[in-house]
């Protein structure tokens, strides 16, 4: 029978966060590495089932236990399509040495920008975060997202500043443009990053058969009721692939499983072009796994002369998982087709 001391070591401290109308998570607080104030937000980083993690306001913005996905998740599927593109405007040749260059707005961690510069044809990155103290808790308290090795890397620009801003003064092209940006929540530093104008512009500031790419939330593979009735729907997919589809001539949702999300994360990839590019979500496994193979190595080597041979460094995203990612449910299809919201600066939407 167990003891007195063994009950009193099970009720421990607890962190708990609302993930969806009437739905809310709980999980052991193992440890509190920081807790912090920015100009902008509170920031924590705490240890529980999923690892140390990263808090910003509440929600969660990473876990050690599966940033990889989260992060190979929006940079690759984009960077790839940027290079298939290329190719097929110059006759088929996929091995084109694009995409050369990469905006990247927020991505605090630093992962996104890890995951970039992977990518042996990428010669500049520009990484533009609102919070300076992230960048700084990140690089002292989660040094594997990417810390000084990512920060330090001569390809890189960092800057601290408004990424909005940033780009709506901004004269360079770029070859993919990512937004590794704060969900649109009422009141929150993003939401101006998620609307019409705001991409409208970026297709300005796109090379030829560039990419765009942004994180898009919840997309549960079986959407709750509420999410699909339209009395209290708080997810924003809909509206983030809608608002760019009313932009771009191409929009591909997809979306992978983030378990300390607590749901399926969404992505939308869109771009303008002229080639045939149908077979992007049906490409062979084998034929992404040969891209992969060709393009992508530790950051030591990326971009490097003579770099050549077996690579084996993503976790998380090859031809089969690729797949999976580019296959949405049907109901998500539905709920997809159901919904005509479009983000406007004078109409946003905002998520939970």
């Amino acid at each position: 029978m167990s003891t007195i001391e063994d009950q009193r070591a099970k009720a421990g401290f607890k962190y708990s966060e609302d993930i969806a109308p009437g739905l809310e998570v709980h999980m052991d607080l193992r440890k509190i590495h920081i807790r912090t104030l920015s100009e902008f937000q509170k920031i924590d980083v705490i240890e529980t089932y999923f690892g140390k993690m990263l808090i910003t306001d509440g929600k969660t913005q990473s876990a050690q236990s599966d940033e990889f996905a989260y992060h190979e998740s929006l940079v690759h599927p984009p960077l790839i399509q940027s290079a298939i593109l290329a190719g097929a405007a110059d006759g088929g040749d996929v091995s084109s040495n694009k995409p050369r260059s990469v905006f990247i707005g927020g991505g605090g961690e630093l992962a996104t920008a890890r995951e970039v510069l992977r990518h042996r044809s990428v010669e500049r990155v520009v990484m533009v975060d609102l919070d300076g103290k992230v960048i700084e808790v990140c690089k002292e308290y989660l040094p594997e997202w990417g810390g000084d090795q990512v920060a330090n890397n001569p390809r890189l620009e960092l800057i601290v500043g408004d990424a909005y801003a940033y780009l709506k003064d901004c004269k360079e092209q770029f070859d993919c443009i990512i937004m590794d940006i704060s969900d649109p929540i009422e009141a929150g530093p993003g939401i101006m990053l998620y609307t019409q104008e705001f991409y409208q512009h970026c297709t300005t500031l796109l090379s030829p058969n560039g990419v765009f790419v942004t994180q898009a939330g919840v997309a549960e593979s079986i959407p709750p009721k509420h999410a699909v009735d339209g009395t209290n729907d708080t997810s924003c997919f809909g509206p983030i692939y809608n608002t760019l589809g009313s932009v771009f001539d191409c929009v591909v949702p997809y979306s992978s499983n983030i378990p300390s999300f607590g749901s399926d994360w969404g992505f939308c990839m869109a771009y303008n072009s002229k080639e045939a590019v149908s077979s992007w979500t049906g490409i062979a496994p084998e034929a992404l796994d040969s891209m992969i193979e060709e393009r992508i190595t530790d950051i030591e080597s990326a971009g490097k002369e003579g770099n050549v041979g077996p690579t084996d460094v993503l976790m998380f995203y090859d031809g089969i998982a690729h797949k999976r990612m580019f296959a949405l449910t049907k109901p998500l299809r539905q709920a997809l087709k159901k919904d005509a919201r479009i983000m406007t600066e004078a109409n946003p939407v905002f998520m939970y």
